[in-house]
C-alpha cells in the first residue's frame, strides 16, 4: 500500500527518466539532463587533468640531468664510455686518445683523439632502471673552461671526479667553485683505485680541507692498486665485486671478514658527518638507536639534494669496477628537475624574479645554453625549463622579440642527431637548423 501511495509528481518524473523515449522529455527534463552532463564533463576534465598531472610528476621523477667535470685526466671520457656501455648505449668500449682507431665515443672530433682530452662538452642520454639521465660530458683542461660553465648552469647535478693519485687539482677546485656558482647538488668519484699510489682516504680529506665538502665515504674499497678487487656499500653493507671481461657481471656477497672493523668504522664515520647536516637522522643516532639503511640513504638525498653534503663514491672506470654503483648513487643521491629551483626575470617588471613550477603544463621557458656548428648546420642546445616544445612550434626569442619556427628538434648522442616530435620540461635538447644567440632566453611564440 505504501509502494501505491507515490505522488503523481513522482510517478511522472520516475516514468520520465526510465523511459527509452526520455530524449522527447519536456524542456526543463531536458535542461535537467544537459547540467547533468555538463558536470559529469567538468569533472571528467578535472579528473583528466589531476592524472596528467601525475603522470608527469612520476615521469619526471625518473629524470636526471648530471654533468661530469674534474681535472684534466681524471677519468671524465672514460667513465662516461663506461657509463654509454652499461646502460646499453654504446655495445663496444673504446679508449680515449683513440688507440684503436675509434676513440670514445664523447669525443667527436679528431683533434680531441690525437690529443687525448676533451675540448667542447658532448651531450648525450641514456636509461638506468627506467630512468632517463642526461650527460653533459665536460672538458677539464683550464683552456677550455667556459664550456664547463655553460654546461653547469642548466645542470641540476654533477659528478666531481677525482684522481686517486693526484688528488685535488687546480681544475678541481675550479670545477667545484663553478658548481657552488650555480647551486649544483654533487657527488664525488675517487677514480683510479688500481693505479700505484692509490690513495681515497687522502684525497678525501684534500677534499674535506681544499674544497670545503662536508663529505663522508659511502663505499670502502676492498683492496687497492694490483689487488683491487671491489668495493663494500656503506649504506646497504655489501660486497661487490664485478666480474666478467668488462665488468659487467656485479656478484653481491657479505663483507669481507677482515674488513668488517673497518667498515664498521667507516659507516659510523658516515652516520656521524650527516647527521651534522640532518635533524632526523640526528635524532636517531643522538638517542643511539639502529639506523637502518632506508634511514641513511634517505638523509644522504635531503643533505645532497640541500647542497649540505657530498657523498663520496669509490672505483676505476679503466678497469671497468665501481661505475654501476655510481649510476646507482645518481639516481638515489641527485635530484630530479622539479626538486631544483629556478627562476626567471621578469622583464615587464624590473626583472623581478619568477619561480620556475618546471611543470610541462605551464607556458614554455628553454634557455639556449649552447651554440655548436655541426656537420649539417647549426645547432643550439636548449635547456627546458616549463612547459613542452614541439617540431613546428614558433617560439620568441625574449632579446630580440622576434618568433621563429622550430624546423626540426634533436636530441643528441656526442655528435649523432635523433629526430623527435617533442620535448617537455626538464629535458635537454636541441634544435637544428636556427641561429640563437648564446644564452637567449626562448618562450612560446603567441
Amino acid at each position: 500500500m505504501a509502494r501505491a501511495s507515490k505522488t503523481t509528481a513522482t510517478r511522472l518524473l520516475y516514468t520520465l527518466f526510465n523511459s527509452p523515449n526520455h530524449r522527447h522529455a519536456p524542456p526543463c527534463t531536458a535542461l535537467l539532463h544537459r547540467h547533468c552532463r555538463l558536470f559529469s564533463a567538468g569533472a571528467a576534465v578535472v579528473t583528466r587533468q589531476k592524472d596528467k598531472a601525475a603522470l608527469w610528476e612520476e615521469s619526471m621523477a625518473k629524470v636526471r640531468n648530471i654533468g661530469i667535470s674534474a681535472h684534466i685526466d681524471s677519468g671524465k671520457t672514460t667513465l662516461t664510455e663506461r657509463v654509454l656501455y652499461y646502460t646499453g648505449r654504446i655495445h663496444e668500449i673504446h679508449e680515449v686518445r683513440g688507440r684503436d682507431g675509434v676513440g670514445a665515443k664523447m669525443d667527436s672530433m679528431d683533434l680531441e683523439r690525437e690529443k687525448g682530452i676533451t675540448i667542447q662538452s658532448a651531450a648525450t642520454y641514456c636509461t638506468w632502471k627506467d630512468y632517463q639521465v642526461n650527460i653533459i660530458d665536460t672538458p677539464g683542461h683550464v683552456d677550455f673552461t667556459i664550456e664547463v660553465e655553460r654546461a653547469l648552469r642548466v645542470l641540476d647535478g654533477a659528478v666531481v671526479v677525482l684522481c686517486s693519485v693526484g688528488g685535488v687539482q687546480s681544475q678541481s677546485i675550479t670545477v667545484d667553485r663553478q658548481m657552488r656558482r650555480y647551486e649544483v647538488p654533487r657527488l664525488a668519484f675517487i677514480n683510479k683505485l688500481d693505479r700505484m699510489g692509490a690513495d681515497p682516504w687522502k684525497v678525501l680529506n684534500q677534499a674535506r680541507s681544499k674544497l670545503r665538502h662536508h663529505s663522508a665515504a659511502v663505499q670502502v674499497p676492498i683492496g687497492l692498486e694490483d689487488d683491487f678487487q671491489g668495493l663494500v656499500d656503506l649504506v646497504k653493507q655489501k660486497a661487490y665485486y664485478f666480474h666478467g671481461p668488462m665488468g659487467e657481471n656485479i656478484v653481491t656477497d657479505e663483507v669481507p671478514t677482515n674488513m668488517e672493523t673497518l667498515v664498521a668504522e667507516k659507516r659510523h664515520e658516515l652516520i656521524e658527518v650527516v647527521s651534522e647536516v640532518d635533524d632526523k637522522l640526528a635524532e636517531l643516532f643522538l638517542a643511539d638507536e639502529p639506523i637502518s639503511s632506508s634511514d641513511l640513504e634517505d638523509a644522504i638525498r635531503r643533505v645532497t639534494v640541500a647542497q649540505k653534503f657530498v657523498p663520496v663514491f669509490m672505483g676505476s672506470a679503466f678497469k671497468n669496477k665501481g661505475v654501476q654503483s655510481l649510476l646507482d648513487g645518481v639516481l638515489d643521491y641527485l635530484p630530479c628537475p622539479t626538486e631544483v629551483t629556478n627562476y626567471a626575470l621578469d622583464q615587464n617588471n624590473d626583472e623581478e624574479k619568477v619561480m620556475l613550477s618546471g611543470s610541462p603544463t605551464g607556458p614554455l621557458v628553454a634557455l639556449a645554453f649552447k651554440l655548436e656548428e655541426g656537420r649539417f648546420g647549426q645547432l643550439t642546445y636548449l635547456r627546458i625549463y616549463e612547459g613542452v616544445i614541439k617540431k613546428g612550434d614558433f617560439i620568441h626569442n625574449i632579446n630580440t622579440g622576434k618568433k621563429v619556427k622550430v624546423p626540426r628538434l634533436v636530441r643528441m648522442h656526442s655528435n649523432e642527431m635523433e629526430d623527435i616530435q617533442e620535448a617537455h620540461a626538464g629535458q635537454i635538447v636541441a634544435v637544428f637548423g636556427v641561429d640563437f644567440p648564446q644564452e637567449t632566453l626562448l618562450r612560446m611564440g603567441q
